[in-house]
């Protein structure tokens, strides 16, 4: 029997609550197929592990991740650790080191889930967003100069390499030919004069290679305009990584909400594990209370099995949480219900087995 060795790290706040149920899902998945199988190490990393020891994960927890066909993360960020620490000692440390380059969000409207824009059908907000995950403005580069003096100076530089680039835009235009869709191209390129006029050179020579994927071009801020009033325009998309990180909190919100928005952070090549996690956040003032939706986890779980090859039970549980959406009767406060998190859990497996 095929086994998968998934790397589990719940993390903070509600991460542990929605990747329990992430986890219940993949085992009923696994138990219903019967030709595959999870076997599941847990870790006890995130904020809490480092106000105890000084450190988000240990010195080797790299070499102990490396081990995993996959990583199923929950949430990262509690009250008393800064986000940067929170942030670049685990989840981009992770995001870096395993060169996952390639962050792929889906913003799709599913049937059921609510919508803030009137009049918009759910086939009109579909996305892939395809976001560089190892570079650009996420680099790290930069310095502090002067610190605490009146002529105190920050540079954060942001690192556009000709191979960062072509990889993820690449990719993206692969994911538009497989879909027979659009690919639109989202930068800056009229202020910032050295990396997005590289991005859109490079955007376009790629984009030779590609005659028979129709593509589009526009600036950050009239993306986001058209993201709100014409959303249909875009279907998949590619960005460097501040822009999509803030464009698909966007979508989240015209997409049904943080409840709703799942992420995986890819190494195509899969000489790396690759990562798959929620990105609603570890929402500390309901951590502890069952009120978490763990339905972009589901979803992220979803990711996870294409990405192992299981794109047939990928579908299904996507199916499922529409079903759940439509008939409202199992829903966490979020989307309006009384249900806790783990009844939407147990929901999803009871729809997985039929009963």
């Amino acid at each position: 029997m095929l086994e998968h060795k998934i790397a589990v790290i719940a993390g903070d706040g509600i991460g542990p609550e929605v990747i329990a149920e992430g986890v219940k899902v993949l085992n009923a998945v696994a138990e219903i197929d019967g030709g595959f199988s999870f076997d599941f190490t847990h870790y006890p990393w995130g904020c809490e592990y480092y106000l105890e020891n000084g450190a988000m994960m240990p010195q080797d927890g790299m070499e102990q991740l490396a081990k995993a066909d996959a990583v199923f993360l929950g949430a990262v960020g509690a009250p008393g650790v800064p986000d940067h620490i929170s942030l670049w000692d685990l989840l981009l440390k992770i995001r870096k080191g395993f060169d996952q380059y390639v962050n792929l969000r889906p913003v799709k409207l599913l049937k059921g889930a609510p919508c803030p824009l009137a009049d918009v059908a759910p086939e009109e907000i579909n996305m892939t967003f395809v976001r560089e995950n190892s570079e650009g403005e996420y680099a790290g580069s930069g310095s502090w100069l002067y610190k605490g003096k009146p002529n105190e100076v920050v540079i954060q530089d942001g690192v556009f390499s000709r191979v960062g680039c072509e990889r993820i835009i690449r990719y993206a235009f692969e994911v538009a030919r497989e879909q027979k869709r659009s690919l639109t191209s989202i930068s800056k390129g009229n202020a910032l004069n050295y990396s997005m006029v590289f991005w859109d050179q490079i955007f376009a020579e790629v984009s030779e290679e590609y005659p028979d994927v129709p593509t589009h071009s526009y600036l950050v801020d009239a993306a986001s305009m058209f993201m709100v009033k014409d959303p249909k325009r875009f279907e998949v998309v590619v960005t460097s990584n501040l822009f999509g990180d803030i464009l698909t909190d966007l979508g989240a919100a015209i997409a049904g909400g943080m409840g709703l928005a799942a992420g995986a952070n890819l190494n195509p090549e899969k000489k790396f594990p690759s990562m798959f996690e929620p990105i609603h956040g570890s929402a500390p003032d309901i951590a502890g209370e069952q009120k978490a939706n763990p339905l972009a986890t589901v979803w992220s779980a979803s990711q996870m099995l294409e990405f192992l090859g299981h794109k047939d039970w990928a579908d299904r549980l996507i199916e499922i949480i529409e079903e759940i959406l439509t008939e409202k009767c199992v829903l966490t406060p979020d989307l309006g219900g009384t249900a806790k998190t783990s009844d939407v859990g147990d929901e999803v497996v009871r729809k997985l087995k039929g009963v």
